[in-house]
């Protein structure tokens, strides 16, 4: 058996060239864009660091006239989710169209009023792309995802949701790599240093429904995922022991939503 040499601290640096970064994934934004047989391009738009990163990287790759952003607030999102979507659309001057979701989302859970406030999440996630996909189809325009690896490995999004899309140029970025290229692209700092949310609730955070940040995780997943480090060599450089376990647990039981339906062979 050939032997694996242990990476360097200085190969596990979550640095990111973001120069060089940014012309490989606004490259691949146009590239599988016309493959498809599109002209244009189509995101949902909430404000946050992922959705604010794709569309900086679309209208660099597409033309902001060949973008459409998509706000789809319901009744809970927060102020600041409408701010921070409206800035970046004027900034890049992307076109853009407000498709607010209450009454469809709020029309379906009149007959569970007992629905848990997950259920209502995940509707309005799998409500938001029903419309990005109907949006799609008015724009003539290819749906990109927003949903970074840390989201995907760790499970963090709803399938056929959030997750849904034609392409995803940050399915390669942790989530601590977005805030150097949202940096280089001139996202404003408002939405760089905001807590990350999905806005599902009225007080949500990503960290506290995850239970730890992505700045504790990204280096266990780094080095878990991309180097299979083994579980005593993680908890050997200093991760706790119940730590790793957890997002083991995590990356596993998610497993199937980073994976088209098995379909039975006969």
């Amino acid at each position: 058996m050939t032997n694996v040499t242990k990476p360097t601290p200085v190969e596990l640096d979550l640095s990111i060239n973001p120069t060089l970064v940014t012309e490989i994934l606004r490259g691949f934004v146009r590239n599988e864009i016309h493959r498809a047989g599109f002209q244009r391009a189509v995101m949902g738009m909430s404000g946050g660091i992922d959705s604010s990163v794709v569309t900086y990287l679309a209208a660099r790759a597409m033309g902001p006239k060949n973008v459409l952003a998509v706000t789809m607030p319901y009744k809970t999102s927060s102020d600041a989710t409408v701010r921070d979507s409206q800035t970046v659309i004027e900034e890049l001057g992307v076109r853009a169209i407000d498709v607010p979701i209450t009454d469809q989302v709020d029309a379906y859970f009149a007959r569970f009023p007992d629905a848990s406030q997950m259920r209502l999440a995940n509707k309005c996630a799998r409500e938001r792309m029903t419309v990005l996909y109907d949006q799609s189809a008015a724009f003539e325009g290819l749906v990109i995802g927003t949903s970074n690896k840390s989201e995907l490995l760790l499970g963090y999004g709803t399938q056929y949701g959030d997750t849904a899309s034609a392409i995803n140029p940050l399915a390669a970025l942790y989530k601590t790599q977005l805030y150097q290229l949202a940096e280089y692209l001139g996202v404003p700092e408002q939405i760089r240093t905001k807590t990350p949310t999905a806005d599902l609730w009225a007080g949500q955070t990503d960290e506290g429904e995850l239970g730890f940040t992505y700045a504790d995780v990204d280096p266990l997943l780094v080095r878990m995922v991309d180097y299979n480090w083994s579980r005593a060599e993680l908890i050997e450089a200093g991760f706790d022991a119940q730590f790793v376990e957890r997002v083991t647990d995590m990356i596993r039981r998610n497993q199937f939503k980073r994976r088209m339906p098995i379909i039975a062979r006969l």
